[in-house]
Formats: structure tokens, sequence, C-alpha cells
């Protein structure tokens, strides 16, 4: 029996939620949003209603005057709405492609209700219902649909649109796999253009070694749930996809990061897989091992690059 469960847990799938070390630096953004609610969803014995509940909970501390939810892992679907709008707040601004069926919130509900045949997206997107299986998976895709609302509605438009046009097929076509890839294993990185140059180098000792002192000036959102997943049980080669941020976006402010991301992902842009990799366990100060230059030594996890020609800087056109 798993460390922390009552008996009457023994049988339910999402057990494995009582595994996740919230003390570990990656999932400290994710803690108090995340935490609560695998602890609820333990208790029930369902992800699907503890994930609701969270919903519910935050439109009652909304409509109570408490505004936000106070941490930045717990961003507001309607404070996300409305900094699309707001000039003062950020420089972005609702577009045509930004609508009120962006911001509507998802419920999630069992796995069952999906209709066999039906594509999954295409399923959230006409539905608004997340089918959630009780486990690490989908229990890490419903936190980012609770903290990032208005990007994950956009991967599930982009989605839906590539679904609509193209049909289900045996391959996913480059958009639609550029953005499994995103919301699967994606971290957004808002980081120096000297630290930026030497990842797309993959000039692993220059970025984690010779740079190390810049990293105060990095600041990394874990976005991929499955990328979350596997950081349960660490290991050193778990590897990222590294998405920029714009330099002008305040990587702290969450609904301004939410809201960029709804403009910033294109089809286009996204068919030229526009990722870096970054063994994440390499990050300065998330794993102990990494104090030492050695670290960064291991050829098997931190390849050189094949190519020699870097990928152009995906930062947006000021």
């Amino acid at each position: 029996m798993a460390r922390g469960l009552s008996p009457n847990t023994e049988g339910f799938a999402g057990a494995v939620l009582a595994e996740i070390d919230w003390a570990q630096p990656w999932f400290a953004p994710w803690r108090e949003l995340g935490e609560a609610t695998a602890q609820r969803a333990l208790q029930q014995q369902s992800v699907a209603e503890a994930l609701n509940e969270r919903t519910y909970t935050a439109k009652r501390e909304a409509s109570a005057g408490a505004g936000v939810i106070a941490s930045a892992a717990s961003v507001n679907t309607t404070r996300a709405g409305l900094a699309l709008g707001d000039a003062k707040a950020n420089p972005v601004e609702r577009t045509v492609g930004t609508s009120n069926e962006q911001i509507k919130e998802v419920t999630f509900v069992p796995q069952s209700a999906l209709p066999e045949g039906q594509a999954y997206e295409d399923f959230i997107f006409k539905t608004a219902q997340v089918p959630t299986r009780d486990g690490l998976h989908d229990f890490f895709n419903g936190l980012c649909w609770h903290r990032f609302p208005l990007a994950k509605r956009r991967l599930n438009q982009l989605q839906a649109a590539e679904i609509e046009a193209q049909g289900v097929r045996d391959t996913r076509g480059p958009v639609r796999d550029a953005l499994t890839l995103f919301d699967e294993n994606v971290v957004l990185m808002h980081a120096p253009d000297e630290v930026w140059a030497a990842l797309q180098a993959r000039d692993w000792l220059r970025l984690f070694v010779d740079l190390r002192a810049q990293w105060q000036q990095v600041h990394l959102v874990l976005f991929g749930h499955a990328l979350l997943e596997k950081l349960v049980m660490p290991y050193k080669s778990i590897t990222a996809h590294v998405y920029r941020v714009d330099s002008e976006v305040n990587p702290h402010d969450e609904a301004w990061l939410d809201a960029w991301l709804v403009q910033d992902l294109q089809s286009a842009k996204l068919a030229t897989k526009p990722y870096e990799p970054l063994p994440v366990l390499g990050v300065p100060g998330w794993w102990s091992a990494n104090a030492e230059r050695a670290y960064y030594e291991d050829a098997n996890v931190f390849r050189p690059k094949r190519d020699v020609v870097a990928k152009p800087s995906t930062q947006s056109a000021k």
C-alpha cells in the first residue's frame, strides 16, 4: 500500500497521487493547486470529481470577494479572460480569435463519457468536457486546465480544427504532432538571449556551468502534463521540449502568460516545431548531483547538436 493511504483507497487507480513529492522544486509552483486537489481525489476516489470541486471552490472564493486565488500556481479563469483586454496590465489585446468560447470553463468527466470512435480533442471541443482517468497523467492534465485555461483551450481549438480539416489519420501531421508535443512535454522558458543561444547550440557546459549565474534570471514553467507525470519518479534523462516566452511577457504574471500563449500559438509557427531539448534535471538547483561539472559531461543525456545550423529565434516580432 502506498504511503499515507488509508485501507479503503487500495483499489483506487489514482492512489499513485499519494506518491507526488510536492517539496521537489519542479512541483513547487503546482503545490498549492495540486496538493489539495490530490488529497480530495484520494478521499473521493475520483480525479474528475476533485478537479470539478476545485473549479467550484475557485468560483465560490471569487464570488465571496476573494478574487483571484492568491497562489501564482492557480490562476482564476475570469482574471485570465479580463487580462486579454486590459491594456494597462499587459500589451496582449483581444483578437478575433479570442472568443468567449476560449474563456469558457471545462468540466471533467469519467473516461467512459468519451463515445467510442470519437476523437478525444474533438469531444472536448464540442462538449467542453474533459474525459479523465484516475491516475497521474490525467490529474496533471486537469491541473493545467485550471492553471492555464486559455492556453489549454487554444491547444484544443487548434487540434479540433486540424481534425476537422484532415480527419483522424494514422499519423497526426506536423501541426497536430507539434500541438501534442506542446501539451504533453513543453516547458515554457523566459530567459536572457545568452542562455537561449547556448541552449539552441546545445552547448551544455556553457549553458549550465559558464552561464550558471544567469539562471537566476531564467523562469521556467512546466506545462506538459506527461512531463510532470515523469517527474514524480525522476531520472536523469527526462527531457522537455522548450518553448521560448517573449521577453516582453512577465512570466510571473500567469494571467498575462496564459493570454500571450493564446496569440502566440499559431499553426504556422507550431508546424516548424519551435522547440529545443532540455534535460530538466540539469536545471541548476533542481538536482543535487548537477552541482558538479562532471554531471553535464554525460553525453548519453547531454548530447551534442548534430547539425551546425541554429534555428532562428522564436521571439515574437516587436
